[in-house]
């Protein structure tokens, strides 16, 4: 009785434009075609959409085969442009905290071919001062909710971020790759729970991968058996 009486004082809207929809935290129907969802085949790496037909076999896209990535598989919600871009944004840096949830629903549904049992899933780290000025690490909102939602164990200080590096946008992937040596550490405290664990890295956005391959290398050395990413968005060119 409540509930219903809630719904009709604050009915669900949609978490793009605002408009009227049948359930919270979902997408109207016109919204909901303007964002660039990745779907068929994709690479097996990263997530970004391929041509061609999926047939089962893992393909890789021109970056992943250029430089050879430290994680095994990987996966993407959407392409980073258009509504998907905006909607980044407004988590990222918008306060819209409550974009995390159905975001983490779209990105379970991408990853599922790449989720095994017993995962240990945890966020690209933020450093203190950024954490500090933006109050809250939009990476950690989606793989809390990516956890949840696969019934994996969730470790949000998994890694740290010890040294503050340099705004990247603008970058070549050469400089985002210096930029980010070193950058990401395993947080000692946390450091037992890598050894020999299967580890789902996540992030919001991915564009050249150095931040995920700085934090896949911490993970790595410190035991982990394998690492696998989930982002949310990524960089890339439409097939």
């Amino acid at each position: 009785m409540l509930q219903s009486a809630l719904r009709l004082i604050y009915p669900p809207r949609c978490v793009s434009c605002g408009d009227l929809v049948e359930r919270d935290f979902g997408l109207c129907l016109g919204c909901w075609g303007q964002t660039p969802f990745i779907g068929g085949l994709v690479c097996d790496c990263c997530g970004t959409p391929l041509p061609g037909e999926d047939t089962g076999a893992p393909e890789y896209c021109d970056d992943c085969l250029a430089r050879p990535r430290p994680w095994t598989r990987g996966r993407a919600a959407l392409i980073y442009a258009d509504k998907g871009r905006a909607l980044v944004l407004a988590l990222k840096h918008g306060d819209r905290t409550d974009l995390a949830r159905p975001a983490a629903q779209w990105m379970l549904r991408a990853g599922q071919p790449i989720l095994v049992p017993g995962m240990l899933v945890a966020p690209v780290p933020l450093h203190r001062w950024r954490l500090l000025s933006r109050r809250y690490n939009q990476a950690a909102l989606l793989s809390r909710g990516v956890a949840e939602g696969a019934g994996f164990a969730h470790c949000p200080d998994l890694l740290t971020r010890p040294r503050k590096t340099a705004v990247q946008d603008g970058m070549g992937p050469d400089a985002r790759f210096a930029n980010l040596a070193g950058a990401i550490a395993v947080n000692p405290r946390r450091q037992a729970l890598l050894a020999g664990r299967r580890v789902l890295l996540v992030d919001d956005v991915m564009t050249s991968g150095a931040t995920l391959d700085a934090a896949t290398g911490a993970c790595l050395a410190a035991g982990a058996q394998e690492v696998r990413i989930l982002v949310l968005a990524r960089v890339a060119k439409r097939p």
